[in-house]
């Protein structure tokens, strides 16, 4: 099972073998995707090919978050935004691939836009003060509004797949103004579905993207079967899209 948060506040051991335990995959391989808010695109696009190499025959991609844990309360870049959720997919094999080949990416010389205030080992900082989470809003929005549609439509193409023949668009649930921005960006038909979790549940990282196709399937929004343009963007900056099929 393929975990992906950046929220477990413990180095090592990582949490995926205990959540695979407490699923009872108690042999299961099992380790921790740190992708941060793209993480759920990256961990899917890895289940999906340890499926087609033969070295897997079903994979548990899990996206948890406990923000709360890594947000400060007082900061008011950060606490209004974030919130805690999990959301899961079986991947397994099938006839047709239901899964498209990832676009993905990063920008290392950007990883200050999103955070930590200090490292953990405390050199920079009093050791009582816990570092928590900052982010630097307008950079991360100019960065977003620019790099998820481009993503977005190299996803696209690499799927053959058109904007309309699509059933959703289910970004990262960083904002409203970037989910709506994005959708703007990439002139979806009106019959196109797109996201909008955020306004329950916050920006819940690595989860965001699970949670709002939940949403979408629950509330009967978008047709089991249907195709979904997905997009993870975030902390690193790092960033991955895949086309799938609803489940």
């Amino acid at each position: 099972m393929l975990l992906a948060s950046m929220s477990h506040l413990e180095q090592s051991p990582p949490a995926a073998p205990r959540v695979a335990h407490r699923m009872g995959a108690v042999s299961a391989g099992a380790m921790d995707v740190g992708a941060a808010c793209a993480g759920f695109g990256h961990a899917l696009a890895t289940a999906d090919s340890l499926i087609r190499s033969g070295n897997s025959r079903h994979v548990v991609v899990v996206g948890s978050e406990r923000m709360t844990d890594i947000v400060d309360p007082l900061d008011r870049g950060t606490a209004f935004l974030f919130g805690d959720g999990a959301g899961a997919v079986v991947v397994g094999p099938a006839a047709e691939p239901g899964i498209g080949p990832v676009v993905w990416g990063s920008e290392g010389d950007r990883h200050e836009a999103i955070a930590h205030s200090a490292p953990w080992n405390g050199r920079d900082t009093e050791a009582a003060v816990r570092p928590t989470l900052r982010m630097d809003g307008p950079a991360v929005f100019r960065w977003a509004v620019s790099t998820v549609p481009r993503t977005a439509r190299a996803a696209l193409d690499a799927a053959g797949v058109t904007t309309a023949e699509l059933a959703a668009f289910i970004p990262h649930q960083a904002n409203l103004r970037i989910v709506d921005g994005a959708a703007s960006a990439l002139r979806l038909p009106p019959h196109v579905v797109v996201a909008r979790d955020v306004v329950h549940a916050g920006n819940t990282s690595a989860a965001s993207v699970p949670l709002a196709m939940e949403e979408l399937l629950a509330r009967g929004a978008v047709p089991r079967g249907g195709l979904a343009l997905l997009v993870g963007f975030g902390a690193g900056l790092s960033h991955a899209a895949q086309v799938v099929v609803m489940p």
